[in-house]
């Protein structure tokens, strides 16, 4: 699809801003796996055309996102108008973001800022509506190498541009119909990572205290003696039966150690409403596990910052590979779908 020429009204907009090689179709697919139901259709001034002469392949196009919000696009955009428009330079295609100005409470004091929206709306953080498609716009940025400039403030300021860290996507998920046991899933983590091991409890409850039932708690004096006692042993009855027979594992999680790179964690549980991008497998139908690999460094404010420090960047570009690692052997045991930290469908071919 050949992209339109910039349309100058857009400016005044949120705008979606991404290298020149980015297909439509790649990012009408991002749209849907959040906004299940985007229809595309012509955009107004396409549809203006349509009226004078058959609309080409070059027309802008309106992806509707929700009922108050869509996105209009792609556009061709070179250097000269990017750095007139507060883009970078890489800029390529330009998509406008139409959404309703929704602002909430300004971001709290010293709090992290990974997404950079403290920074570019310091009065009042998007929410509802605008929040979900900026979220959206920003993950797109993300993930395809873009960035994302704010609509101009109604005093006449200009927008800000927010350029995300495509390598701080770190953490990945595995989703499956195959449940893994916790010493199963561990030999398979240690595929990637030898040091991994279970994080269970290790010491099994010894039951209450002594002296317990002895002496009346607040509330419970008018029980004789012989009947707190039979209160306990009936306690201590269903307690024993509770430990003779426990109840199916529903999650677990495990660990490796990586020193003053941290630590990589898989946690593994079901999760009975899946997002659509998943659910609408035949085998997700009904929910499906979960195998999470999140990266845990050993700073956690610079995970939350918007440009973390270089000791964070070089411990994020040794641990990137393990987290991958770890990922590709669980699809590997398992099969199912792999999805990146925005939600996104990532091919098994790329870990």
């Amino acid at each position: 699809m050949t992209h339109s020429p910039f349309d100058p009204a857009e400016a005044r907009h949120h705008l979606l801003a991404l290298p020149g090689d980015v297909v439509h179709d790649e990012v009408a697919a991002l749209a849907r796996t959040r906004f299940p139901r985007a229809v595309e259709t012509a955009s107004a001034t396409a549809g203006a055309r349509e009226t004078r002469s058959r609309r080409t392949s070059s027309s802008p196009r309106t992806l509707r996102l929700s009922r108050l919000s869509e996105l209009v696009g792609p556009y061709a955009v070179g250097p000269e108008d990017a750095h007139l428009l507060g883009l970078p330079l890489f800029t390529g295609t330009v998509y406008a973001v139409h959404a309703p100005a929704e602002r909430g409470d300004p971001p709290w004091p010293d709090s992290g800022d990974r997404t950079g929206f403290g920074r570019a709306f310091p009065d009042g953080l998007p929410v509802r509506d605008e929040g979900r498609v900026l979220d959206w716009a920003l993950a797109v940025a993300r993930r395809l190498g873009g960035g994302l400039r704010t609509a101009t403030l109604p005093d006449g300021r200009p927008g800000t541009l927010l350029l995300p860290e495509a390598a701080a996507a770190v953490d990945l998920t595995v989703w499956s119909d195959v449940w893994l046991h916790p010493e199963a899933a561990l030999t398979v983590m240690r595929r990637a990572l030898p040091r991994a091991y279970l994080n269970l409890p290790t010491t099994p409850w010894q039951g209450p205290p002594p002296g317990i039932g002895e002496v009346p708690v607040s509330g419970a004096e008018v029980l004789t003696p012989e009947q707190r006692a039979a209160v306990h042993e009936a306690a201590e009855a269903y307690d024993l039966a509770a430990l003779s027979e426990p109840a199916p594992m529903q999650a677990y999680g495990a660990l490796a150690d990586l020193d003053i790179d941290g630590m990589v964690a898989l946690e593994v549980g079901p999760e009975l409403d899946p997002p659509s991008v998943i659910a609408a497998l035949p085998w997700a139908a009904n929910g499906a596990v979960t195998y999470q690999v999140r990266w845990e460094p050993a700073d956690l404010d610079d995970l939350e910052s918007e440009r973390p420090t270089p000791a964070h960047r070089v411990a994020r570009s040794r641990v990137t590979p393990l987290v991958l690692a770890v990922a590709r052997a669980l699809h590997a045991t398992v099969g199912g779908e792999v999805t990146d930290m925005m939600g996104f469908v990532v091919d098994p071919a790329d870990l």
